[in-house]
């Protein structure tokens, strides 16, 4: 099983103080910046480009931050060479949201990014069987995508079950209402990429969270 790694997403940090908030984290311990991209077609909800992404990068290099873009958005080819040049790592697209995912893995892996792959609660682990060995990465959501602060979505753990299970190896994220009440089901469940907004940003202590995440997800692989 791959290793833990923590995202916070820097939807539940200050926008106003962007590139400081990403500095904090990564000083907290965060493994991965998790960036979450809204284009208000796909989801309701509006949020940043590549331009944004640009200027984070610009504060922090490559190297010292992983960003893990989530694109919730309804046209995924058309952004790939943008957030490429904006410094993205991973470019992370809804299965819901195009109708030649192979395709689009193959763009992704051209432009230098890792591919993952992210499922909307009603979607089934299946449908994405035949992918995994061209992704480097699964994200099951376990709340509607669009909106942060959301409430943890139990039953969806039997997602991740089953592609833990069938791909050992793949590196599983789990993504809307982790925090300290919800890890252990997570961590139980087979999921080692944890992404956490108001769980960690608004923690009395961020760096304790962040920790206390991947202590569990660890503890969990030895009962593997």
């Amino acid at each position: 099983m791959p290793e833990a790694k923590i995202a916070p997403s820097i939807l539940a940090g200050d926008f106003g103080n962007l590139a400081s908030e990403c500095k904090r984290m990564m000083s907290c311990g965060a493994d991965w910046l998790h960036i979450d991209i809204m284009d208000g077609h796909f989801v309701p909800n509006l949020t940043i480009g590549a331009p944004v992404v640009t200027c984070i990068r610009g504060a922090i290099p490559k190297g010292d931050s992983f960003f893990d873009c989530h694109m919730m958005v309804s046209k995924p080819e058309q952004w790939v060479d943008d957030f490429a040049k904006a410094g993205g790592d991973q470019y992370c697209f809804h299965f819901e949201a195009t109708s030649d995912p192979n395709a689009l893995i193959d763009q992704i892996h051209a432009a230098g990014m890792r591919a993952g792959c992210a499922i909307k609660p009603k979607t089934p682990a299946s449908a994405v069987f035949d992918l995994v060995p061209k992704l480097d990465m699964v994200l099951v959501m376990t709340v509607e995508p669009g909106f942060g602060g959301q409430k943890f979505m139990h039953d969806c753990m039997p997602k991740v079950e089953e592609l833990r299970s069938k791909f050992p190896d793949l590196d599983i994220e789990v993504d809307g209402g982790l925090s300290a009440a919800t890890i252990d089901v997570a961590a139980d469940a087979g999921a080692n990429v944890i992404v956490a907004g108001t769980g960690v940003f608004q923690a009395k202590d961020p760096r304790e969270a962040i920790a206390l995440l991947r202590d569990t997800v660890n503890k969990a692989q030895l009962t593997k």
